[in-house]
């Protein structure tokens, strides 16, 4: 009877450190593509500040622009507006972002074999943009498109971008995805809601929180990381939690890490 229960316990403890291991790389994984989404939304931010004091010349002629990953650099691209693949400008930036160290390029060009891909998954969203009605547009925000190519798969991530200092936006998110032959395979909304969160006070050290019903991804999203890693420590916020039926997300702020339980783990840790 001993040697049973020794087994059965035994069992139990390899069950639970296999889902922990889980967790952890599931953890890892979103922590992973939401840096490299991170890396890429900078580079648009400040490549976009680069183009105007650098070429204001060039304004009228804009048609777009897209960040993507080179090794350890992060580039940005302003392309024309009259179709012909042309870009205007090239922006790369190290790991500091600092605009002073930048690599900027006016140099005319066509585009790369990858800047082309990227080009056409933005310019296929666009025009997803412009005739369904499942993207919204809310007051005093825009919708920043950035396409990116991570573990094989082309995607497109559309995020809200608030235009108030103030406020951080979680939700009114969207993920397109496009096969080989650039056709659209899947596009879904990544929250159900717009949740404008605001530090009004300044206060420091904040917690804050949002869920995801039971429809939603039970972990906290690519897009969350994203911009919880752009704003969240600019407004000293300590923690964002992340609550599904099953799991609970918890975003270090100022460490810029991902830790994930387990809705009965937090459950019995809340308890105590």
């Amino acid at each position: 009877m001993k040697k049973v229960v020794l087994c059965l316990f035994l069992a139990l403890c390899g069950h639970f450190a296999h889902a922990k291991e889980d967790l952890q790389k599931i953890a890892t994984d979103l922590m992973q593509e939401g840096r490299a989404l991170y890396r890429t939304d900078m580079a648009s931010w400040y490549g976009t500040d680069l183009f105007m004091a650098r070429f204001p010349e060039k304004r009228d002629d804009i048609g777009g622009y897209f960040s993507y990953l080179q090794d350890d650099k992060a580039v940005c691209v302003f392309y024309s507006s009259n179709g012909n693949h042309k870009v205007l400008a090239t922006f790369t930036f190290d790991s500091t972002y600092n605009v002073d160290k930048a690599d900027v390029s006016g140099e005319e060009r066509p585009f790369t074999a990858q800047e082309l891909e990227l080009y056409d998954m933005r310019r296929l969203t666009t025009e997803q943009l412009s005739k369904d009605s499942m993207f919204k547009i809310y007051d005093r925000t825009s919708l920043n498109l950035i396409p990116i190519v991570y573990g094989g798969e082309r995607k497109v991530y559309i995020v809200t971008g608030p235009q108030d200092d103030d406020v951080i936006v979680i939700g009114n998110d969207y993920l397109l995805t496009f096969n080989e032959k650039m056709e659209l395979s899947s596009k879904r909304k990544l929250h159900k809601s717009y949740i404008p969160l605001k530090n009004e006070n300044r206060e420091k050290d904040v917690e804050t929180i949002h869920t995801h019903l039971k429809d939603m991804d039970p972990f906290i999203t690519v897009t969350d990381i994203c911009t919880l890693m752009e704003y969240g420590e600019r407004q000293q916020w300590k923690q964002h939690y992340v609550v599904s039926p099953d799991y609970v997300s918890i975003w270090n702020c100022k460490q810029n890490s991902l830790f994930i339980l387990t809705m009965d783990a937090w459950k019995k840790i809340s308890k105590k």
